[in-house]
């Protein structure tokens, strides 16, 4: 009786229509074989990935936390209506893999199923922890430090992310109008062994460019490691590119001379901000990360936090073009209902 009455409200809680819909979408073809490992006859699944996943892999996922993968049997388990969704919207294994493996190093092996577990863990986190094999400018590591793990909604999963955000990028403003999505802080704080441009020093100031939008620091006069603690506000819109930065050297009566430039993507902070939502909701945590790579101008990974309430990024930069020169600076993300 006590074995019946356990198993009772799993069967009634779910239509029998969505469990047909996510066995349906396991009996794809893509999706009889393991995401990670290519095992056969997956019988688990990442709801919030949206991957489907052999019992070995499953346990590499669990380890990984909820708040990167949540882990469900396909047959035992409870899934609710957004769970489920998310399967289908995913699309499977293949789609998934699409993003998280799109950029594998040239001649990488992926763990096969007679894999060993440190094998398949080192794997794992790198494809979805790490995020490593995403395109640079997608990476978005949602990874709390602390001990305590929020409770994300399913629909909070990198891949709905990044569908959610490509969507609201390509979408057209009517009638030639801008629309906006968010306001950007940027607080230059300073500059470090800036270039000479005078006799055997500089005037700089820093100007900002997003979209049509320019904004200046003030002069800082005679000083190649200036100080502003100067806070920006910029008008995000729908269709953002990247923040553009240059540094110029102020000059009374010559054109003013370029000290360096340099560009900051903004994705990894605006879709960090936009997944996770109402940011007072949650404790300090780091919840996304632009990696250092030969693209950019970063000097180490970059880490989005909410702190206090607030979504914020360190920025540290080298400045391109130029001889020397490194700028620090501060972004905060501010929803428009602020």
């Amino acid at each position: 009786m006590s074995r019946t009455m356990n198993h009772r409200p799993m069967e009634l809680g779910r239509p029998a229509s969505g469990k047909r819909k996510l066995k349906d979408l396991l009996l794809q073809k893509d999706n009889r074989a393991c995401a990670d490992c290519g095992a056969a006859d997956p019988k688990w699944a990442s709801a919030n990935i949206g991957v489907f996943i052999c019992l070995k892999c499953c346990g590499v996922h669990r380890s990984l936390g909820t708040h990167i993968s949540k882990v469900l049997s396909v047959t035992l388990d409870e899934w609710s209506d957004d769970e489920i969704d998310a399967m289908m919207e995913v699309g499977g294994n293949s789609s998934a893999n699409s993003i998280y493996e799109a950029f594998l190093p040239e001649g990488y092996s992926k763990p096969g199923p007679d894999a060993g577990h440190e094998e398949r863990s080192k794997f794992i986190r790198s494809k979805y922890e790490l995020q490593e094999f995403l395109k640079p400018s997608l990476r978005i590591n949602s990874a709390n430090k602390s001990q305590e793990t929020p409770k994300i909604s399913v629909q909070t999963s990198f891949s709905r992310k990044i569908m959610d955000s490509f969507r609201s990028n390509s979408s057209k403003p009517a009638d030639g109008m801008v629309e906006f999505i968010g306001l950007l802080k940027v607080k230059v704080l300073k500059g470090t062994n800036l270039a000479i441009r005078d006799m055997m020093t500089s005037d700089p100031y820093v100007i900002l460019t997003l979209g049509r939008q320019t904004l200046q620091t003030t002069v800082v006069k005679s000083n190649l490691n200036p100080v502003w603690n100067e806070e920006l506000m910029l008008s995000v819109p729908q269709r953002y590119g990247p923040l553009q930065l240059r540094v110029f050297d102020h000059d009374m009566f010559s054109a003013d001379d370029i000290m360096g430039e340099a560009e900051i993507d903004l994705q990894p902070l605006i879709t960090s901000a936009m997944a996770f939502g109402d940011a007072g909701m949650f404790g300090d945590m780091q919840i996304g990360k632009w990696l250092k790579s030969n693209d950019n101008a970063l000097l180490g990974d970059s880490t989005v936090n909410i702190v206090d309430g607030k979504v914020k990024q360190a920025v540290s930069l080298k400045l391109q073009n130029v001889e020397c020169g490194e700028l620090d600076l501060e972004l905060e993300w501010m929803p428009l209902e602020q």
